[in-house]
């Protein structure tokens, strides 16, 4: 569509953003189930879509990281559908108060949650993700851009229709607008007036893109360059276990772990055991030289190997020799995304949550589990590393703001001031 047309219809989302926010939870509960159901039973004509989708994507050389985003398998979509429904009795994210103060009594101030407005997510290629980031605006109230990949271009487009189709007796038809072309991605970065927020999810030149190119706030992270490090008390059965899963169970996604840190007082009974398993999975080893000494078929790695996400079953792996180096490392060459410590000892798990400055920091567990499905959080828009409005897995409570609400009896400033002023009393009610 041209720019005009566009921005009219960015401008009709903000006008729909308004009555959005003012339905009640019943209404916006009903339009998820429904959405749901729609998925449902459109699952062939969705699969049609799809098979078409991967068939240009293979002509078109797609990487095997991109080809498995882009794959809208029955598994992805009970998964998809699955979540819209949890998301739907999740407690309604608008009008909660977060704070109720008296200044002085009769005198009651508020700070309640509202949603954002207009939002506008810009996405790889993953029609589950269009799901989840529709199913979240419309709970949390928001109208939405979206935008996915060239790569899912049949398929997203038929998944629009079919949401709008299926919510349009409960919440209208204006409040989501897919679009396609890079140009319309462009004109939508100069619309600061008519959209709140851009969340966009990508390779790392493409989010520093969007952010050099517009006015609007932006939400989201970079690269995943995720990591574990198996301390020298980890219990060896448990993190080849953890190791296998934060690498293998979807090596393209972007809480997959990159980089692997050995203790070396554990190296010699770890490593050749972690290199049989991740050779049984067909996982590519960059080791450094002294890693190379107990898995001698691997590949030598070079500096940049540590900042690299693979996407795919490579990773790198050194060997550190505290768990002060291993924080100093990730001070180096982590996204911030998410980072794992397996360890027996509690003083360096406390010392790991407390120093590694990242968005996820977990002990004994595999880094995929940083979702926000797995949150409880019903699903998520993306994970943020921004230590600004949200971070971590961006769910409900991130596509919130807040509104300070103040309620009194004709009160003015003239009065709590000067040498006779009244003295607020500040009682917190909650």
């Amino acid at each position: 569509m041209s720019e005009k047309e566009l921005r009219n219809e960015v401008a009709a989302l903000r006008k729909a953003a308004a009555v959005l926010a003012a339905t009640d939870d019943k209404t916006r509960q009903k339009a998820l189930f429904l959405m749901a159901g729609a998925i449902l039973s459109n699952r062939s004509e969705i699969h049609k879509a799809n098979e078409e989708d991967i068939r240009r994507a293979k002509e078109e050389g797609i990487s095997p990281s991109l080809l498995h985003r882009l794959e809208f398998t029955d598994e992805k979509i009970d998964t998809a559908v699955k979540g819209l429904r949890e998301l739907a009795m999740l407690p309604d994210p608008v009008g909660k108060t977060l704070m109720r103060r008296e200044l002085d009594p009769g005198f009651v101030l508020e700070k309640k949650t509202f949603p954002i407005g207009v939002i506008a997510m810009i996405f790889e290629a993953r029609p589950d993700a269009l799901v989840q980031m529709a199913g979240l605006c419309l709970r949390s109230g928001n109208t939405v851009v979206l935008k996915g990949g060239r790569e899912a271009m049949d398929t997203n487009r038929l998944l629009c229709s079919i949401i709008l189709e299926a919510t349009a007796e409960a919440v209208g038809c204006s409040w989501l607008l897919g679009i396609e072309s890079r140009e319309d991605v462009n004109a939508l970065l100069s619309m600061d007036g008519l959209i709140d927020l851009i969340i966009p999810r990508g390779s790392n030149s493409f989010v520093r893109f969007v952010m050099d190119n517009t006015r609007i706030p932006v939400l989201g992270h970079s690269d995943g360059i995720c990591s574990v490090f198996i301390d020298e008390s980890a219990d060896i059965e448990k993190a080849i276990r953890i190791s296998v899963d934060s690498k293998c169970q979807y090596p393209a996604a972007c809480n997959a772990a990159e980089t692997f840190l050995v203790h070396r007082n554990i190296a010699s009974r770890f490593l050749p055991l972690f290199a049989d398993a991740m050779r049984d999975k067909g996982v590519r080893l960059h080791c450094t030289d002294e890693v190379l000494e107990y898995i001698p078929d691997g590949i030598r790695a070079v500096d940049s190997d540590f900042d690299t996400e693979y996407l795919s079953l490579e990773c790198a792996v050194r060997i550190v020799s505290s768990v002060d180096e291993a924080i100093e490392h990730l001070a180096e060459h982590s996204s911030h995304h998410t980072d794992a410590i397996v360890t027996e000892s509690a003083e360096n798990r406390d010392k790991y949550f407390k120093l590694v400055d990242s968005a996820d920091v977990f002990c004994n567990a595999s880094t995929r589990f940083a979702d926000g499905f797995r949150f409880g959080l019903g699903a998520e828009v993306g994970i943020s590393t921004s230590k600004i409005h949200a971070r971590g897995p961006v769910g409900l409570d991130g596509l919130m703001t807040t509104k300070w609400l103040l309620s009194g009896n004709g009160e003015t400033v003239a009065e709590y001031s000067g040498p006779d002023a009244k003295v607020f009393h500040h009682k917190d009610l909650i």
